[in-house]
């Protein structure tokens, strides 16, 4: 089967979406089927890669650590030609996204769509944040759904969401596997040692993009709160991004700096490596739709404490592989931490198997079956988009946010003029 996969984030940009595409991918091929990304172009990308075609792109889209496309007409085409997809999936619902459903649209082919992310908790990204904005981010997101064959979920409360919103296109539940051997071969201890945290210390932790929707400014409070009554315990922060001087900042607040440890973007084998050196792995984010990092942490043995949202409540059992917390006070958080730094050794052993179960059912292999099985239903229904009337409705919808971006542009560029007028020496 030839594969097209078409995604607004890969590496080296550090995220979710990105770690998904090169996940499936990497077992697609392992199992014998062809797989061409198309992505956009990245400060520090690959110089020799294969399989995949780079499109031009606007990098740091205000502020954040994404890459916005640039207008490309006629510049797959060769590329598609060569390759012959039999099947496009779309991994967002705008730029190359908007791209995948137009080639499926002209070329007659099937597209699958993975819901990945609840945009609309993203529009902080976009000036002045409107709420107008939000609901044209859920509404544009369905209407894409609407017109692909089918939709994978990350997980069942997902699928709930998207069914509330209207999304009529068969919905299929497909996490994003682990690769449970890769997280099972780091080494703990001696990530520990060269980051000079005592072997005794409770260390908790956390990997991923560090950006205002991942709630780090409440993960470093509750945490900052806890060590406070815990001398022995250690924050390890593994990631990039913005909030990482908001992080900094709190922990400053309270003199706590030297215990705190953050690590830029890692690889295998010391992404495994951080994450065994943790005793727990704290996850605050609401914003997630499976949370990749989860099954991940597992899947090094180590339990998860996270607040009850999607995307988490289907990995996190409370009590048995950690603590999924009803509420998002600090004092539930603090309580579930010192819960599990209290644990008699024997329950900790317990606990940390029962992680490792988990990750095993969220395995690479599992999901990729399962994700392959679809396609072959979908291909042996000789589905290819075909909504005339539902595309023309999305292209308007396209409009109508240009629109409306503009509009919120041009009122904050002019507020920015006045204020630099007057803040000019007269």
């Amino acid at each position: 089967m030839n594969i097209l996969m078409m995604t607004n984030t890969f590496t080296p940009h550090l995220g979710g979406v990105a770690r998904s595409v090169e996940n499936f991918s990497a077992e697609f091929r392992r199992l014998g089927h062809q797989v061409l990304v198309v992505a956009p172009t990245f400060d520090k990308m690959p110089e020799q890669e294969s399989d995949v075609v780079r499109v031009p792109a606007s990098q740091n889209f205000n502020g954040s650590d994404f890459s916005v496309v640039l207008p490309i007409p006629g510049l797959l085409s060769e590329a598609l030609d060569d390759f012959a997809p039999d099947l496009i999936h779309s991994h967002h619902p705008f730029l190359l996204g908007g791209t995948a459903l137009r080639i499926a649209h002209i070329r007659e082919l099937p597209l699958v769509f993975t819901h990945h992310t609840m945009y609309e908790q993203y529009t902080h990204y976009v000036p002045g944040h409107s709420t107008r904005l939000q609901q044209f981010a859920i509404t544009l997101s369905t209407s894409y759904a609407n017109l692909c064959n089918m939709v994978f979920a990350p997980s069942e409360s997902v699928a709930k969401i998207l069914t509330g919103r209207g999304v009529t296109t068969p919905i299929s539940v497909v996490p994003t596997g682990v690769d449970c051997h890769k997280f099972a071969r780091g080494n703990g201890p001696g990530f520990r040692a060269v980051l000079e945290i005592p072997e005794d210390a409770f260390v908790i932790g956390h990997l991923g993009r560090l950006a205002p929707e991942k709630n780090l400014e409440f993960l470093a409070q509750s945490v900052v709160k806890y060590m406070q009554s815990n001398k022995n315990a250690r924050f390890l922060l593994v990631g990039v991004g913005p909030s990482e001087e908001v992080v900094r900042r709190i922990f400053a607040d309270h003199n706590l700096l030297n215990r705190l440890h953050i690590v830029h973007g890692l690889e295998h084998p010391l992404l495994a490596s951080a994450y065994q050196a943790m005793d727990i792995f704290a996850f605050c984010s609401k914003s997630e739709t499976q949370g990749m990092v989860l099954t991940e942490a597992m899947a090094a043995g180590t339990p998860v404490i996270g607040l009850d949202a999607p995307g988490v409540r289907e990995v996190v059992v409370d009590r048995k592989n950690g603590r999924l917390l009803a509420g998002d006070s600090s004092e539930q958080f603090i309580d579930a931490v010192h819960w599990a730094f209290s644990l008699p050794a024997a329950q900790k052993k317990e606990l940390q198997q029962t992680a490792l179960q988990t990750a095993d059912t969220f395995s690479m292999e599992h999901t990729a079956a399962s994700a392959l099985t679809h396609y072959e239903q979908i291909l042996a229904n000789g589905c290819a988009v075909d909504k005339e009337k539902q595309y023309s409705a999305w292209q308007s919808m396209q409009k109508l946010i240009s629109i409306e971006w503009r509009i919120i542009k041009n009122v904050i560029d002019a507020a920015d003029a006045a204020i630099s007028s007057e803040e000019e020496p007269g």
